[in-house]
């Protein structure tokens, strides 16, 4: 499998986890292709970390290794959807990414791709499938749907369009029917952060490189609970290293607000009325302080969380969450390690694709194979 836009590797590692092997990488930011090589034991030559116009553009230096590719798959960031748009989606330049994936298939040509994106793309998708005929022709068969990961036991409120397209002559609707049987109840925000080290905020502000036991160190030894949440996302492993766990600097006043308010409440309760800033603008900011509730889903992880946390507060600890437990809430395994600047570990979790919505797909696709 191919993976385009392929960020630190959620998709990637769910697919593989559904029996693909990951074989080249497209990913232009280089910290998160660097997590993605640390994660995957793929060789130099099948990685190209730039941008996928120069890729297109040189395609026949790799024609080698992408022979007789079985699935490619990528998110490509698309900004040019809204409904108010008329302009053709492929003339709108920032759609220019969508673009280039199209290129892409119609060069390589696999018997299945995938394309995963924002669900708002749904209000585009007749254009969209004309779109993908004009690069791919008939030879192609699509379907598409909004697949929710809660659905599919992931501990979060994410809803995102997948398309689904193959050049074998199945009906996309049975691959998506296949997809449907691997729902399961969700598991809750409290299953996905039992267990792990009390951390406090950080003391200092700007102290790079600093760390200690009480705000979370980027690695330490650890023995985890094994609840069913524990291996649902790392199976039967044992895993004796926490990476990631660690917390970034709050003031005092942001803290004081952590404690106060309780779960499930915002920036507009009164238990932080007298403290609250933006008090004019409250319309614009009632989700600038949001407390998270252990008894039901997270709210979407964005990669918003590499500026703050204000809007993802720990339900039972006066912090933001961790990096480890964002990762967890996308259901990455325990031993899946970050690298890079602490905010860039939330950047690449917030732009992934939940592991395990990715493998309830892969496991769709590969009963066809």
């Amino acid at each position: 499998m191919v993976d385009l836009f392929a960020g630190c590797g959620g998709l990637s590692l769910g697919l593989e986890q559904a029996g693909f092997t990951p074989w080249f990488v497209n990913e232009i930011v280089e910290p998160f292709a660097n997590t993605y090589k640390v994660n995957h034991g793929l060789s130099d030559e099948h990685y190209y970390i730039g941008n996928i116009v120069t890729l297109n553009e040189n395609i026949h230096e790799y024609k080698d290794i992408l022979s007789d590719i079985t699935l490619v798959c990528g998110g490509p960031p698309c900004q040019g959807f809204s409904m108010a748009n008329r302009q053709r989606i492929l003339d709108d330049p920032r759609n220019n990414l969508y673009k280039q994936y199209l290129i892409f298939l119609s060069n390589v040509r696999p018997q299945f791709f995938i394309m995963e994106n924002v669900k708002g793309m749904m209000k585009k998708k007749d254009e969209i499938i004309q779109n993908f005929k004009e690069y791919l022709g008939e030879e192609y068969l699509y379907d598409y749907a909004v697949l929710r990961a809660q659905d599919f036991g992931v501990p979060q409120n994410r809803e995102r369009f997948i398309m689904i397209g193959n050049r074998m002559g199945i009906p996309p609707k049975d691959i998506f029917r296949e997809i449907n049987k691997n729902k399961r109840e969700a598991f809750v925000l409290r299953d996905a952060l039992y267990g792990l080290p009390h951390l406090e905020a950080k003391k200092e502000k700007g102290k790079i490189g600093v760390e200690d036991i009480s705000s979370g160190l980027t690695e330490r030894d650890f023995d985890y609970p094994q609840t069913d949440f524990y291996h649902f996302i790392n199976g039967d492993k044992v895993i004796k290293k926490l990476y990631n766990h660690k917390n970034r600097y709050n003031n005092d006043r942001d803290i004081e607000i952590f404690r106060r308010l309780p779960q499930g409440a915002n920036s507009l309760h009164d238990s932080i009325a007298d403290i609250m800033p933006y008090k004019r603008r409250n319309n614009i900011f009632k989700d600038k302080y949001f407390k998270l509730d252990e008894t039901q889903i997270c709210k979407t992880i964005t990669s918003h969380m590499k500026f703050d946390c204000n809007m993802y507060i720990h339900p039972w600890e006066e912090r933001g969450l961790s990096p480890r437990e964002a990762a967890r809430i996308q259901t990455f395994p325990d031993d899946y390690i970050l690298t890079g600047a602490q905010n860039m570990w939330y950047a690449q979790v917030g732009n992934a694709v939940p592991v395990k919505l990715a493998k309830a797909i892969g496991d769709g696709i590969i009963k066809f194979l």
